[in-house]
């Protein structure tokens, strides 16, 4: 029995459906969806290439989307399902979001948000880490395999 709850489960593999696809486009495959109660609000992926941005990442295009179909910009009844652990930029807007809740698959340890020594999320944003990390984890190294 997993120590995850099946509906992070399954949120996770819609979240690695859009890391798929970024994957597909040239993009590091790293997917995001927002669920607002049990629907999906919003689902977007690294669009860094696509778009010439370095703040294209999935996490900042999916919190845009969310607040636009919510016509708000607090996301504090809302779950964030990232495929890897934010950065300091994701977890930064994360905190402005005060997103109630962050479900990520892989961890980080180059270049995630929990490097950082100070507060950065919202104080009452709870965060699980690991939901599918070895699937998630997967696909970003397979895909640096082959730029390689």
């Amino acid at each position: 029995m997993s120590i995850f709850d099946n509906t992070d489960e399954y949120y996770m593999r819609e979240a690695l459906r859009e890391a798929r696809a970024a994957g597909a486009e040239g993009e590091v495959p790293i997917g995001a969806v927002v669920v607002a109660g049990d629907k999906v609000v919003a689902r977007a992926h690294n669009q860094t290439e696509l778009l010439h941005d370095v703040t294209a990442h999935a996490e900042m295009l999916a919190f845009t989307a969310a607040a636009e179909h919510l016509g708000a910009k607090y996301l504090n009844e809302c779950t964030l399902y990232v495929t890897v652990e934010p950065c300091p930029m994701c977890a930064g807007a994360a905190g402005w979001t005060q997103v109630g809740r962050i479900v990520y698959g892989a961890a980080d340890p180059k270049r995630g948000y929990s490097l950082l020594t100070g507060p950065v999320l919202h104080p009452k944003t709870e965060v699980v880490g690991g939901v599918l990390a070895e699937e998630c984890s997967a696909l970003v190294k397979d895909f640096f395999k082959k730029k390689r």
